[in-house]
């Protein structure tokens, strides 16, 4: 019983350990993507926040529809780029963030849907998705740990 005891227990601290590197990277990839995409589709496409400007919640509503478009534009574009290094991850995430939160009462409660119907479902889903990258950061197997490391390295010779 001991042995299949420590057998579990040696399994869940490989899986504690790999965790920190693929879940976190993980959810920065799946982001990356489907920001990407929605930020490519904007690139290409024509600005359509002009016809919901009105829509958009406080201080977004003041800027002008065509500083928002690029606005968007460039942080669903650069933001995805970013998660995928893991650089920047934190700032990104936040951003990405609060675009999501503006779409969200834009453009999915602008339009009288519920989570029930569909039309928040996947804005919400991102939102839980960024929150750990805010709260914990981009994990091990990103371009933020490894210059943090760096930097604590070069404060220790400094300091010593």
């Amino acid at each position: 019983m001991n042995t299949l005891i420590d057998r579990i227990r040696t399994l869940l601290e490989q899986l504690d350990t790999v965790s920190h590197w693929l879940a976190p990277l993980a959810l920065r990839l799946i982001l990356a993507k489907e920001f990407w995409d929605a930020g490519i589709e904007k690139w290409h496409g024509e600005n359509w926040f002009i016809e919901i400007q009105d829509q958009f919640p406080w201080p977004f509503n003041m800027i002008p529809p065509e500083v928002s478009w690029q606005l968007a534009t460039v942080f669903e574009i650069i933001g995805p780029l970013a998660l995928v290094l893991g650089l920047g991850t934190r700032f990104f995430a936040l951003s990405l963030t609060i675009l999501t939160l503006v779409a969200i009462a834009a453009v999915h409660a602008g339009h009288g849907y519920t989570i029930s119907e569909g039309g928040w479902k996947l804005p919400l889903i991102y939102l839980v998705m960024l929150l750990p990258l805010i709260l914990s950061g981009p994990g091990r197997l990103s371009l933020d740990h490894w210059l943090r490391r760096r930097f604590l390295q070069v404060q220790r010779r400094l300091w010593s």
